[in-house]
Formats: structure tokens, C-alpha cells, sequence
């Protein structure tokens, strides 16, 4: 009889464990609740492309971050952003700043980026974990997750175990080296991305402080 209480456990624990990963998910892009400025992102643990550990909150403690957060490297939209962003990279390391971004990709799908530099970093968070601590996830409707599905290929989280899929509103953070966010851009439209100049004024402000 022992076994089959085990086995009854353990299955218990890992639908508990499955719920426990879906705690602030909004129903819309529209509902979300971006982490304020003068709040500090909670410590999370992300991997990088290798799928080596990465601690943020040692991260942040080396020097100011501008966190981006994206859908995938299959959006054309966040690609360009991440491609602009790119180019003011030095200007970033000028101002003792580095670049994270974040997204829903896997180790593996961030591996074939073509972006590689010790001053910007991408990281899964295939979990959605800090995505929800951030208050950027959001359930995808079934029409545009199976629209996304069948014509880009993507592979979504999955937190229910069913059909629904979620995604993160895409966002720029920039946080100093205490971990507190003092600057938030996020916007439910996804076409529409912070401009590099405000970008680069925000980090300038921090690195002055």
C-alpha cells in the first residue's frame, strides 16, 4: 500500500506545485500591473543560454541594470527592439549601466540569438516567475495562442495544463544597484516600444544619483 500512497503524493504535489507557479497571471494584456518605481524586484534566480543559474540580485549589485523584458526572439517587434537597443549599448556601459532582457524563450532558443556581449545579457524566464513578480504576465485568449501556434511555431508556457498560454507585456525597467526600480516603462501594445533616447535619459538620471 505504500507505494501507491507515495505515488498519490507525489502527484498531488506536483498539480499544487503547477498551481503555485500560476499566482499573478492577468486575464489581458490590458489588466496587468507593472512593478512601481520605488518598489525593489524580488530576488529570482533566471538561466542564461548555457543554462548556467543567474542570481539577479547579484547582478543588479554590480552596477545600474535596464531590464528588458520581451514576448520571444519570434517576435519581429521585440527583435527590433532588442537590435536598437543594441546600438546605444556602449553609451549604456558608458553610464556604468548593463543590459538584461528577459523573456519566455528557453536556454536553447536564446542560444541561437546574435547577440553576445558581456554589457547585455539575455536570460530565460521560461517560467514566467519573474514575469509575474514583474506584474507583466497575461493569459493569451485561445484564438491569437492557436493563431500564434500554428503560424509562428512558438512554444508557450503552459499553466493550467490545457489551452491556456501566457506571455509577458513587453517592458523596460531601470534598476539600480539596491534593486529598486526607478524608472518603469510597460505597454499592453506590443508595437509600440520605448524610444532609445528616453531610454538612455532614464539611465542617465539613476547613474548621476
Amino acid at each position: 500500500m505504500l507505494k501507491p500512497i507515495l505515488l498519490a503524493c507525489a502527484l498531488l504535489l506536483s498539480v499544487s506545485t503547477l498551481a503555485a507557479t500560476a499566482s499573478n497571471i492577468a486575464s489581458k494584456a490590458e489588466q496587468v500591473s507593472p512593478l512601481m518605481p520605488g518598489l525593489t524586484v524580488p530576488a529570482t534566480t533566471l538561466k542564461d543560454k548555457d543554462g548556467n543559474n543567474v542570481d539577479l540580485s547579484k547582478r543588479f549589485a554590480e552596477k545600474t541594470t535596464v531590464l528588458i523584458v520581451y514576448r520571444g526572439g519570434w517576435c519581429p517587434y521585440c527583435s527590433r527592439q532588442l537590435a536598437s537597443i543594441q546600438k546605444i549599448e556602449q553609451q549604456i556601459a558608458d553610464l556604468d549601466a548593463q543590459i538584461i532582457a528577459i523573456s519566455p524563450d528557453s536556454p536553447e532558443k536564446l542560444s541561437e540569438s546574435k547577440i553576445d556581449s558581456p554589457n547585455y545579457q539575455l536570460l530565460s524566464d521560461d517560467g514566467l516567475v519573474l514575469s509575474q513578480a514583474l506584474g507583466l504576465a497575461f493569459y493569451l485568449d485561445d484564438k491569437t495562442a492557436t493563431i500564434y501556434r500554428n503560424k509562428l511555431g512558438v512554444n508557450f508556457v503552459s499553466l493550467d495544463g490545457k489551452a491556456k498560454v501566457a506571455l509577458p507585456v513587453p517592458a523596460v525597467f531601470v534598476i539600480d544597484k539596491k534593486g529598486l526600480v526607478n524608472f518603469q516603462y510597460a505597454n499592453p501594445n506590443y508595437k509600440v516600444r520605448l524610444t532609445e533616447n528616453l531610454l538612455l535619459a532614464a539611465v542617465k538620471s539613476v547613474a548621476e544619483q
